[in-house]
């Protein structure tokens, strides 16, 4: 599939993040959702507020870095990701497989599951 996002497990992405050049990570899950489960240093894209944000997406997003998209289960966040790359120019973005429930499941139980 031509513009497809690239997958990436949630141990990978911890790896990653651990690097030097750790990924810039955008979640679009919902404010409560956010308020449910978070992960430390995203940038917060809510789907149902894009009117809001999509005018300043290139003042919040940082195009010299790698582009992790997330959401709870790893569906809206592929759907994101989709669209950055055919519609926004973006070459390649990854989307977390199983979202913030499988970082919970698979990288830190402190983050809690819903």
């Amino acid at each position: 599939m031509a513009n497809a996002p690239t997958s990436i497990s949630a141990p990978e992405l911890q790896r990653w993040m651990s690097s030097t050049q750790p990924p810039q990570l955008v979640d679009v899950r919902e404010q409560q959702e956010l308020e449910l489960a978070a992960m430390p240093g995203v940038v917060h894209l809510p789907l149902s507020g894009s009117q809001q944000w999509l005018p300043q997406l290139w003042d919040r997003l940082d195009r010299g870095r790698d582009l992790v998209v997330l959401c709870h289960a790893g569906i809206r966040s592929w759907q994101f990701a989709t669209w950055l790359m055919e519609t926004q120019d973006v070459p390649q973005v990854w989307n977390l497989e199983g979202g913030i429930d499988a970082w919970s499941v698979l990288v830190d139980p402190a983050v809690p599951r819903y």
